[in-house]
């Protein structure tokens, strides 16, 4: 039986996934911040089921009666168990209504989901306590001797930026995840807090560690050059017979974008796009991008580095449409298809 969980995008969020995978096999996660994206990411999963058994399990995101009325009429007719395990208050309507809607604002999400998963499986010491450290941070128990430890992983997934979630989702989920199984180690230590905060740096490179050793920007585009070659064909686009890569939010773009453009010759330009709507061309020898990048959005710089602004861009949580906004740029900037 195939089980689709869809979480929120924070500490809180991610480690209900945790959970989840320690418990049970079979797993495929998404995750999701509030309002539309969720019923993006909700109509994704169901187009997936076909007419097996699944279960869909929703944690640590609220949803409105008409979401959850919705979700039950487009899976009326497939043989899907529906859960959500959450704990935020302005749920509570839908938790009096929807029989598969659990809340409880006593606990955090991550804590609702170990209690559910540990009483039908069994408790974990290790994860219990982890759990614990997130319930503290979640619901600001400050005096909880758990807090200051919490604070510091609530900090590391927001700042865990470094694989994005948009274009590499089943990579980012096991980053977060490793970074999650690391936490657990610093549970029982003196000063838990301080120690991690001393080793985080370490950690994130130790999960982009190939063969030697290099500083945590290079480690992490060496890794994102990898996953962009394998890919090169879901990436790649056209601009005037030349060919490209087309990222998203990929971050430090000078960086990735050179040593992508120089592990990969046949490509001749590098765009990254973000959601503020800015693009950054880069290029590597001959191949101009200031004039690309002045003819499709009145941009320019230099030969080899250019910026643009695409004001028409609509920001997406899926790449295939991100890519085709800027696929269809070009065609109408240079009258091609």
């Amino acid at each position: 039986m195939k089980i689709y969980h869809l979480s929120h995008t924070d500490l809180d969020g991610y480690s209900c996934q945790f959970v989840s995978n320690f418990y049970l096999k079979n797993i495929e996660f998404y995750n999701s911040n509030y309002g539309k994206e969720i019923d993006k990411k909700m109509s994704h999963i169901i187009s997936k089921i076909g007419n097996d058994k699944a279960v869909i399990l929703i944690t640590d995101l609220n949803l409105t009666k008409t979401q959850c009325q919705s979700y039950e009429e487009q899976l009326k007719d497939k043989n899907v168990k529906l859960i959500l395990l959450d704990h935020h208050q302005t749920g509570a309507e839908c938790s009096q209504i929807f029989p598969w809607y659990y809340l409880d604002n006593s606990r955090s999400a991550t804590k609702i989901c170990y209690d559910f998963f540990s009483a039908m499986f069994g408790a974990d010491e290790r994860l219990e306590a982890y759990c614990n450290v997130v319930n503290a941070v979640d619901i600001w128990l400050k005096n909880d001797p758990n807090f200051e430890l919490g604070k510091v992983c609530m900090g590391a997934i927001a700042g865990a930026k470094e694989i994005n979630k948009v274009m590499f989702e089943k990579e980012h989920i096991e980053y977060i995840f490793y970074l999650i199984k690391n936490f657990c180690e610093f549970l029982s230590l003196n000063n838990a807090h301080i120690e991690l905060d001393n080793r985080l740096h370490g950690i994130k490179k130790e999960f982009f560690y190939l063969k030697n050793d290099d500083t945590l920007s290079n480690l992490n585009s060496n890794y994102l050059v990898r996953h962009l070659t394998s890919n090169s064909d879901k990436f790649s686009i056209d601009y005037r017979g030349s060919r490209g890569i087309l990222t998203y939010n990929i971050g430090s773009a000078s960086v990735i974008g050179n040593d992508f453009l120089v592990a990969n010759p046949e490509f001749k330009f590098f765009i990254d796009i973000t959601s503020k709507k800015s693009m950054s061309f880069r290029s590597n020898g001959d191949f101009d991008v200031s004039q690309m990048a002045k003819e499709l959005c009145d941009g320019g710089g230099h030969k080899n580095a250019s910026g643009g602004f695409f004001a028409g861009f609509i920001d997406s949580y899926n790449y295939d449409e991100i890519k085709s906004q800027v696929v269809n740029l070009i065609n109408k900037k240079t009258g091609e298809q």
